[in-house]
């Protein structure tokens, strides 16, 4: 990825949540890592291989529907983006890069293909697939990440549709079966947690 920003890559950029207004109005930038990433990285000169498999990173972006139980495993909602080909939805993943952490590739990839910021949790798991382009091995790593920012403006966002779905929707949509599997640890994962709560409310009730 070039570091020149053209003056409407820039117009995006100082317009975009990750700018506050300080010293009389001045904008001062949150974090240069989060401006550079502003632009995709393009290319696979900088890509990871281990062993001869293509290293991938991704997330599944959740939120919860804010209800009385506003973490409630039925309130679980998870973002989906178009493929870029336009055949069917995934969840947003790319290539792990020599130049930086696995969890800083997730959330990279998810900025700029889904245009979201958020918490990222511990991984999920990791998957090998044959890609459907070049047919080769890759080894997919997931992690979910729960939203805080979503953001009007983002890097793919003339390549990409995106749209949050209940689990159920999901299943349905995704198209890559690896994904899916991903999908059914966060829901295990989400599930266990709920039952501690209730576990720990009801201990406080006796």
């Amino acid at each position: 990825m070039g570091l020149f920003l053209s003056r409407n890559i820039a117009d995006f950029v100082f317009s975009s949540p990750l700018f506050s207004k300080k010293n009389g109005g001045n904008f001062i930038p949150l974090q240069i890592e989060d401006v550079v990433s502003l632009v995709s990285r393009t290319g696979r000169h900088m890509q990871r291989y281990d062993e001869g498999y293509r290293q991938v990173v991704g997330c599944i972006p959740y939120r919860f529907r804010k209800t009385e139980r506003s973490s409630s495993l039925e309130e679980l909602e998870v973002l989906v983006i178009s493929s870029q080909k336009g055949q069917g939805m995934l969840f947003p993943k790319g290539g792990w890069e020599i130049d930086e952490s696995i969890e800083e590739a997730a959330k990279r990839e998810t900025l700029e293909e889904a245009g979201v910021v958020g918490h990222l949790g511990s991984r999920l798991g990791m998957w090998r697939y044959k890609s459907k382009s070049h047919g080769l091995i890759h080894e997919g790593y997931m992690f979910p990440l729960l939203v805080q920012q979503q953001l009007d403006f983002w890097p793919e966002q003339s390549a990409r549709k995106r749209q949050w779905m209940s689990v159920a929707e999901a299943r349905e949509a995704c198209q890559n079966w690896w994904m899916r599997e991903a999908l059914e640890k966060l829901v295990c994962r989400q599930m266990h947690s709920q039952q501690k709560e209730e576990a720990e409310e009801e201990t406080k009730c006796t």
